[in-house]
């Protein structure tokens, strides 16, 4: 066998290994036959919620291992192909080879991660919230890229992007905006990019073409399951109605439907403007609410303060957690995992999975590659 070809092998292999370890694989594959089980008993669904979770749990342990099942059979499938190809000499047969164990190499990474994401909420849907800093429309455009960035990378993972709440710049960009990522592990993935970011760059809007600094905030939180009991005080939330603006449906502008919920106690303030009528908004303010809440609680149960402290401080200097140069140099370099890479135009168009996956390594105390950089 070609050298590169076992060492893509190998690499297979361990990250499969791993997989199972983190599984616990008999015992995974002992549990999902209890849930089966326990699925197929009638009198479960005397009780809904109970059956939802039962429901729910088994799907997640069924993914995940099938997804080792199939990283096993596919790498045979590649090793077998690559064998035959190269004892017959065919080097178009071994590239397709080599393409497909890339392929398996780069799934088994992702899964490696993914199996990290074991948090309370982390496979749930997620709201991420930009809020542009000082600076008028310079901030408003960086807001509005950072807006572009994580709705590219949602999309290229397959998730479903909303607009919930959306507020222009005077000039450029927006001001703040809301979006729903609703997909497996949204949450997960995306928890980890609350904070400042900061952009340095040469002004489009300047005359004089002089560099200047720009920032913006990201807060990210989960979609509260219904079955999470979240108890507000109506009294504590002041409910704020006014006119939609920005990107919408056919009443934006004309009535008075958007909805703006402030929960006094924690300052905490949520806005919908997607819905047709004041009804719908409220609703999802509401929910929007809850799970902004309920990520308070997370971080308090983490003992992971610092993103809130963040959000509670100004958006400037001292408290960013990413640095994006592109000028007088090309850079994006985060601040907590020193994980960079000069590629600022693919990472401006989603490419962030270096940056998650470090994160989120780093969260639970794992260790990952400095560089991004191919």
């Amino acid at each position: 066998m070609r050298p590169d070809v076992e060492a893509m092998k190998a690499d297979i292999e361990q990250s499969v290994a791993l997989l199972r370890r983190r599984l616990d694989w008999d015992v995974a594959l002992r549990k999902l036959d209890e849930l089966n089980a326990r699925v197929e008993d009638p009198t479960l669904w005397d009780k809904p919620e109970e059956a939802q979770a039962v429901s729910r749990d088994r799907s997640q342990l069924e993914a995940k291992i099938n997804t080792v099942k199939a990283m096993e059979q596919d790498l045979e499938d590649g090793v077998m192909l690559a064998e035959m190809a190269d004892e017959e000499g065919d080097e178009g047969t071994l590239e397709e080879a080599r393409v497909l164990l890339r392929g398996i190499k780069d799934r088994a990474a992702r899964a490696e991660l993914e199996a990290l994401l074991s948090g309370e909420a982390d496979g749930n849907d997620a709201y991420l919230e930009v809020n542009s800093g000082a600076g008028g429309t310079e901030s408003n455009d960086w807001a509005g890229m950072l807006l572009r960035m994580y709705s590219r990378w949602a999309k290229a993972h397959g998730y479903e992007v909303t607009i919930e709440a959306y507020e222009e710049g005077e000039q450029a960009g927006v001001k703040s905006a809301t979006i729903l990522i609703s997909g497996p592990n949204a949450y997960g993935w995306l928890k980890s990019e609350s904070g400042v970011h900061r952009l340095v760059r040469i002004s489009p809007y300047d005359a004089a073409a002089k560099r200047h600094t720009s920032f913006a905030s990201i807060g990210v939180s989960p979609v509260v399951d219904d079955a999470i009991e979240i108890d507000i005080n109506p009294s504590d939330v002041r409910t704020d109605t006014y006119r939609a603006s920005g990107a919408g449906g056919q009443h934006i502008n004309k009535t008075d439907s958007a909805v703006r919920l402030t929960h006094v106690p924690t300052d905490t303030v949520v806005a919908c403007q997607a819905g047709r009528s004041q009804h719908q908004n409220r609703e999802q303010a509401w929910k929007m609410l809850r799970a902004r809440l309920y990520e308070l609680e997370l971080q308090k149960r983490e003992a992971v303060a610092q993103a809130l402290a963040d959000a509670k401080t100004d958006i400037g200097w001292g408290h960013q957690i990413r640095s994006y140069v592109l000028q007088p140099y090309q850079m994006v370099k985060d601040l907590r995992t020193e994980v960079e890479t000069s590629d600022t135009q693919g990472v401006l168009d989603g490419d962030l999975d270096a940056f998650m996956g470090a994160a989120l390594a780093a969260r639970v105390g794992e260790t990952r590659g400095s560089s991004a950089d191919a």
